[in-house]
């Protein structure tokens, strides 16, 4: 009793504000409802977008001709691994290209065009310069490019690097719709693109998604932008475009296991293929510059061997006899970790780098060196397409086998080079693995090897090498650089147990 008469009173004091609660709910049940995404992150509305590129995209088809003695032409498991290879610009699965015609008997008569693939593209200038993928118009006859208005022009390729998978083609015409070209250096991971091609043919079609890496290193020669916007065979070539209607890549390629997508595609940045496109179309190919080394990743266990920290720059793992390289001194061994005061940070990088550099420019080079940093200036030579490589120098034959005490406590039987090796290998030292068992030979030394430094300690003969070995600590792990045949590498030694 006494509870509820306290309660009652104090119910007067409380009914103004439980009104005045009311009224607001009541007011805010009024309102309209509140957008679910925040100002600027609504889901993008294309619409407007592909009225306004749609026109500067284009259909690619390309020809060869079947002549007499093809006979019945390429089997199809050779159109399939072509497929597989790129996956894009060639005939759909399961609709081989037509060979022959029944009513001319069972060979195709000479010289007739046969279609070969499809691809896409986009108008890079009114007056008729379109962008494509080089594989789309590598082995092709004729190429013909087709508009959005059903205008068809036969074009003429004027010029395909297939290093970067980029080519421009030229069409007679004047007055086309042009695409703008983006700044990639600000493209953002997450932020929204559209792709429009031709996938199996079908024109014109729209596809969305967002950039889900950039640099995205694939074994190719330019970093790709990876994103997860759907792309499928005859996509390539066409363009990848911010929502500014700007072409921020060409798609290129796509990772699959079943040939088709998969949630994963790349397209080459559009900055790297505009400085390809402007040599193709000023001299019809590709200058690049070369200092004429053989490299590799470097990694976690040889960089913290050999002192340099983290996995940063590229093993030299040989160098051009007389190239470049060697005349500015750069070394079998060297982690090369600036080139034109840029920073490498993976072995990709430093095609990259010097493959834009101007030939016959002279630029600075820093390379680790047996625990500290060296300078160098390098004077850059012309990339030559196809270069023939130098054939191997072969293996050198031992000459007054030696093993000392900490030579065999690591399981390795050495020898010294004879000068004739060593001018046969371009060497000014080094020890020949005569035999290799125990911890060397796991750490994957083998006979014919040759060492040219222990624990950055460069080796000139094998009195040497014992002498470095008898001052280490063989309780710890250290590194052993060695060549074999033309490349050199590093092992990390390991302490048995």
């Amino acid at each position: 009793m006494t509870a509820r008469t306290r309660t009652r009173g104090r119910w007067p004091s409380l009914r103004p504000a439980l009104a005045a609660l009311i009224a607001t709910a009541s007011l805010v049940l009024a309102l309209p409802a509140p957008s679910l995404a925040q100002p600027g992150r609504e889901l993008p509305d294309f619409t407007e977008l592909v009225e306004r590129v749609g026109p500067s995209v284009v259909n690619i088809r390309t020809t060869e001709r079947a002549r007499a003695s093809q006979g019945a032409g390429p089997q199809m498991d050779e159109d399939m691994q072509e497929f597989f290879r790129r996956f894009f610009g060639v005939p759909m699965p399961g609709q081989p290209m037509p060979r022959q015609d029944p009513r001319r008997g069972s060979k195709p008569a000479p010289e007739e065009e046969q279609p070969r693939g499809v691809g896409s593209g986009f108008i890079l200038t009114a007056d008729g310069f379109v962008m494509t993928n080089a594989h789309v118009v590598e082995g092709a006859d004729e190429v013909y490019v087709t508009l959005t208005d059903k205008r068809e022009f036969k074009a003429k390729i004027v010029g395909a690097d297939k290093r970067t998978d980029v080519a421009v083609v030229k069409i007679d015409a004047a007055g086309l719709p042009a695409v703008r070209i983006a700044d990639v250096g600000k493209l953002k991971v997450g932020e929204w693109v559209m792709a429009i091609g031709s996938p199996f043919g079908l024109d014109n079609t729209v596809t969305a998604g967002i950039v889900s890496a950039k640099q995205r290193d694939t074994g190719d020669y330019l970093p790709f932008i990876q994103t997860d916007v759907a792309i499928n065979p005859g996509n390539s070539g066409g363009p990848l475009l911010n929502l500014r209607g700007e072409v921020v890549g060409i798609n290129s390629q796509i990772y699959s296991r079943s040939g088709g997508f998969m949630g994963i595609s790349f397209a080459i940045p559009i900055d790297e293929a505009m400085r390809v496109a402007d040599q193709l179309r000023a001299t019809g190919r590709v200058i690049r510059g070369r200092i004429g080394v053989q490299i590799d990743q470097v990694t976690k266990e040889v960089a913290e061997s050999i002192g340099l920290g983290k996995p940063i720059g590229a093993v030299v793992r040989s160098v051009e006899p007389g190239g470049p390289a060697e005349k500015a001194g750069v070394e079998a061994g060297d982690i090369i970790t600036r080139f034109d005061g840029k920073p490498i940070e993976r072995a990709a990088d430093l095609p990259r780098i010097v493959g834009n550099s101007k030939p016959g420019s002279k630029l600075g080079l820093q390379v680790f060196r047996r625990g500290s940093y060296r300078d160098l200036t390098v004077l850059v030579a012309e990339f030559e397409q196809d270069r023939p490589r130098r054939a191997s120098a072969g293996e050198p034959r031992s000459s007054s086998p030696g093993a000392g005490a900490a030579t065999q406590s690591i399981g390795l039987v050495v020898s010294e080079l004879t000068e004739a090796q060593q001018r046969e290998l371009n060497l000014r030292g080094g020890v020949r693995v005569d035999a290799a068992e125990g911890v060397a030979a796991r750490a994957g030394l083998r006979e014919g090897d040759v060492i040219l430094a222990v624990a950055n300690t460069e080796i000139k003969d094998a009195r040497q090498f014992e002498a470095v070995l008898a001052r280490m600590d063989r309780s710890k792990p250290f590194n052993i650089l060695f060549r074999r045949g033309e490349w050199a590498q590093y092992a990390v030694i390991r302490p048995a147990r």
